[in-house]
């Protein structure tokens, strides 16, 4: 018997090490590092209000599309508090079958907007409709805005999945420097986390691939009084002004500005009901939780992000936002190259128009899957 399985040990050594099948194993980590080398390295930073809607159903392709690999999540205060968000976040990834992806938590607060600032500033100038985190409580809706780490039954499930003990601000940084010129960040929420980045490590804008942001509509007055005044808001950068500003003078290689062009791209029952026909995890939870009538501002920032060739046209201009204390404290403000004020406005690419059918079609396939 001991000759027995010493001849069957002997046998396993030498089929593992015959060169045809040392040659597949080689040629198998080859592909492995050619597939990792080529994929498109992203951070997504978010305010992930939850269940669904745009904030989470942004994930979607990120985590679906094969070219892609998701470094990290970040979740920052805007929508919703931080603690609401990031629990939304992790039931999504445990339905989705993605707890592999990991989740940072970033700041609770704006740099220097407070809820009492806000009250004064809409006394002064005008409310605004939308406040996230700081939206008055409502009948039939989750506001708490005087209790930050209150999370209010989550109707999807209480995820079992927790966050890394890592900052999202600590984090990026990291993630940028052992991959430096690769990493495309996403921010689709207030800015913050990618500021507080940007002041404890100045080389960050420098080392990513390029930053692509939902916000920076311009011209929104008439959007506000002639529709939906929540959707006519530019909460990303009225939330956190002095964040955006921090991001919109720094250094990087590329900025892509996704605000306007979202408004009129709207999550339908038609377009709910063909992917949930699927009956997938995912499938079911966007048929139980997407908000028809929304528009897909996340989705659509994401899609540009990992395929430009979605955009059908643009505008290349200087970008900054105003933290002056008045009427637009918190709106963006764009010139051309010779009329910027040079004072390190970034040039930013204004994405004006898409091939929705094409971004329609390829997020409802994700979604199915």
């Amino acid at each position: 018997m001991r000759r027995v399985a010493w001849l069957v040990r002997a046998a396993a050594v030498l089929m593992a090490t015959s060169p045809a099948i040392c040659a597949i194993k080689a040629e198998g980590r080859v592909a492995q590092a050619k597939a990792s080398e080529s994929a498109v390295l992203v951070y997504i930073d978010n305010d992930f209000l939850g269940p669904g809607q745009s904030n989470i159903q942004s994930l979607i392709p990120l985590l679906r599309t094969p070219a892609v690999r998701v470094l990290g999540i970040g979740v920052v205060t805007g929508d919703a508090w931080l603690a609401e968000e990031q629990a939304h976040l992790l039931r999504f990834l445990e339905l989705a079958g993605r707890t592999d992806v990991p989740v940072f938590a970033g700041a609770q607060m704006p740099l220097i907007r407070t809820q009492a600032e806000m009250k004064v500033w809409e006394t002064r100038y005008g409310r605004i409709p939308w406040k996230g985190a700081w939206n008055a409580p409502k009948p039939g809706r989750t506001y708490h805005p005087d209790d930050p780490a209150l999370i209010p039954e989550l109707v999807e499930g209480t995820p079992s999945a927790r966050a890394s003990p890592e900052s999202a601000v600590s984090f990026l940084i990291r993630a940028v420097h052992e991959n430096p010129g690769k990493v495309t960040i996403i921010t689709a929420g207030p800015l913050t986390n990618i500021a507080l980045a940007v002041r404890l490590d100045p080389d960050l804008p420098r080392l990513a691939r390029e930053i692509v942001i939902e916000g920076g509509k311009l011209d929104n007055s008439i959007a506000r009084v002639s529709g939906n005044p929540d959707y006519g808001t530019d909460f990303n950068f009225i939330f956190d002004p002095e964040a955006a500003h921090i991001v919109l003078t720094s250094p990087w290689p590329r900025v892509t500005v996704v605000g306007d062009v979202t408004e009129p791209v709207k999550v339908t029952r038609e377009i709910v009901e063909r992917i949930g026909k699927s009956g997938s995890p995912v499938a079911r939870y966007m048929e139980s939780y997407a908000r028809v009538g929304q528009p897909f501002w996340d989705e659509i920032t994401v899609a540009v992000a990992l395929d430009k060739t979605l955009i059908t046209a643009e505008i290349v201009a200087r970008m900054d936002v105003d933290i002056l204390p008045g009427p637009t404290y918190g709106q963006a403000q764009v010139w051309s190259e010779d009329q910027a004020p040079g004072n390190g406005e970034a040039q930013v690419h204004i994405v004006q128009g898409i091939d929705v059918p094409r971004f329609l079609s390829t997020f409802t396939s994700y979604a199915s899957q």
